[in-house]
């Protein structure tokens, strides 16, 4: 564990991870957000930022390019409970994603709980695929990712792509969110052990996100979907956070029925630590493996391609 990685956990311990506990709303929740990002998390570098807005049912997003990108897009879904968070908050993991991966990056801005609770995240999330498809990319030069919420707003996702028969390269989540039945092991015995998310509040978030819905909803709790034909999957979670179990027992089924998964199971980081790109040297190293899986998973969908 790198000294950075010790110092940050010590401040989400003794800072941030109260300060969520106490958090009254997700309007507040959004302001604190939104005030991380800005004062703590690293600025975006080396790519260019394109915000398009919404156009009828598709959502307002960002186009992050890195210089020499190719056609393959990589539609990343941010993280924030549901509640709070936007492509902007996440702007700076986005630009370490498109250097890194050599693709475009494009961040829907889906809607958020308590005013626009499920399905409207998934709704939107399908609708940016439906615009991508539209636009001539094919589904093989498509890589869905996600942290968090976003990570399981991917993996719903996915679950739906496969039952229509037109999955995507592949997918990666950081800390996905599958489950908001809170049954896995990890939400109480990491409990005291997690260093941002409070285990109290993860009940009433999920409340807030599915505006009374049934918790178990393979579209809201994607461990519980179906992936027929599924295709690679990378996932980066944290022996020390509440949700490790939401990414393990999904990976450990997945892998299961034969879908190729690769897990990055970290000791000591905090959750969705991806996004302090720059700020720890753990963080940058995770992007690189999902950037090194994601080229891997294409290199055979490239050479099979006409010349």
């Amino acid at each position: 564990m790198s000294l950075r990685l010790t110092l940050l956990n010590a401040g989400l311990r003794v800072l941030a991870r109260p300060r969520l506990a106490r958090l009254a709303d997700p309007a507040e929740a959004r302001r604190e957000m939104a005030r991380i990002a800005r004062y703590y998390l690293a600025r975006p570098r080396g790519v260019a930022i394109e915000r398009r807005k919404a156009d009828g049912t598709v959502p307002s997003r960002l186009h992050v390019t890195a210089p020499g990108v190719g056609r393959k897009v990589l539609l990343y879904f941010h993280g924030g409970g549901y509640v709070a968070g936007s492509p902007d908050t996440h702007l700076g993991l986005l630009a370490a994603l498109a250097r890194a991966t050599g693709m475009v990056v494009i961040a829907p801005r889906y809607r958020l709980a308590p005013e626009h609770p499920f399905p409207a995240a998934q709704d939107d999330a399908f609708v940016a695929w439906q615009d991508l498809v539209a636009q001539g990319c094919e589904p093989g030069d498509i890589v869905l990712a996600g942290d968090s919420a976003g990570g399981g707003l991917a993996l719903s996702l996915l679950a739906r792509l496969c039952a229509d028969g037109v999955p995507p390269a592949a997918v990666v989540t950081f800390s996905a969110w599958t489950d908001m039945t809170g049954s896995g092991p990890s939400c109480s015995e990491n409990a005291g052990r997690d260093p941002l998310l409070p285990a109290a509040r993860l009940d009433e978030l999920a409340g807030f996100a599915l505006g009374g819905q049934d918790r178990r909803d393979p579209a809201a709790s994607p461990l519980f979907a179906a992936y027929p034909g599924c295709p690679p999957v990378f996932f980066a979670v944290s022996q020390a956070e509440i949700l490790r179990d939401d990414s393990l027992r999904l990976a450990r089924r997945l892998e299961g029925e034969g879908a190729v998964v690769e897990v990055e199971l970290h000791a000591d980081c905090p959750h969705a630590w991806p996004i302090f790109t720059r700020r720890i040297p753990e963080a940058d190293a995770t992007i690189g493996r999902a950037a090194d899986f994601v080229r891997r998973v294409m290199a055979p969908v490239a050479a099979q391609r006409p010349a």
